[in-house]
């Protein structure tokens, strides 16, 4: 980690802990070596640093592009390994440079529904967390969010108390051979099995 990456995440954990009594269930699995998409369900702005506090080690994210067209603020978040996104014009050299980071061993954290839920239910997956998995043959670690919801849901202005934790599932490695989609079919099916398997994760 760096030193703005290791203060941030030190930071927020300590926050997270006191204000919402935040516990990972099944932190065992946390720790494996090499690359991984940790999959997660997206419900509030809280969600990245919420997941990336459960690692040891520096994990990647994407945030809007919008948010680095501020100087200041674009050197902050690609110091605590935040990608920018463009959701709307996604470009070929941002998707190989992901799946590079994928392919070299790093953990990528995804939300595979692409935006924040309105009622806290899991959405459905959208096909692009299916392409990364595709491209780059990194296994995929479902996670659930439980709490952030309430502590911060879409449109809030403000924290709520809530008590929050993260259920980490069992790593995935895809059997490749086992599907007989191509293409976007291929990549839809995939999202659909992540999102499947955040979805039957409980407290």
């Amino acid at each position: 980690m760096n030193l703005s990456y290791w203060i941030s995440h030190h930071f927020f954990r300590e926050f997270a802990l006191g204000l919402f009594d935040y516990r990972v269930v099944g932190v065992e699995k946390l720790q494996f070596a090499g690359g991984a998409i940790i999959a997660c369900n997206h419900v509030s702005f809280l969600d990245p640093p919420l997941v990336g506090i459960a690692f040891d080690e520096k994990v990647y994210s994407f945030a809007r592009k919008t948010l680095f067209a501020n100087p200041l603020a674009a050197k902050i978040l690609r110091s605590w390994q935040v990608l920018a996104v463009d959701r709307d014009k996604p470009d070929a050299a941002s998707l190989k440079a992901t799946i590079r980071l994928l392919r070299d061993g790093n953990k990528l954290i995804m939300f595979p529904e692409g935006t924040r839920s309105y009622d806290g239910v899991p959405q459905s997956a959208e096909a692009g967390v299916g392409l990364f998995i595709a491209k780059g043959r990194a296994p995929v670690l479902p996670v659930r969010l439980f709490g952030s919801y309430e502590a911060l849901p879409r449109g809030a202005k403000t924290l709520r108390p809530a008590k929050i934790t993260l259920v980490v599932g069992d790593l995935w490695q895809p059997d490749f051979k086992s599907y007989s989609e191509t293409g976007k079919e291929l990549y839809q099916a995939l999202a659909d099995e992540v999102m499947h398997r955040i979805s039957e994760l409980r407290l």
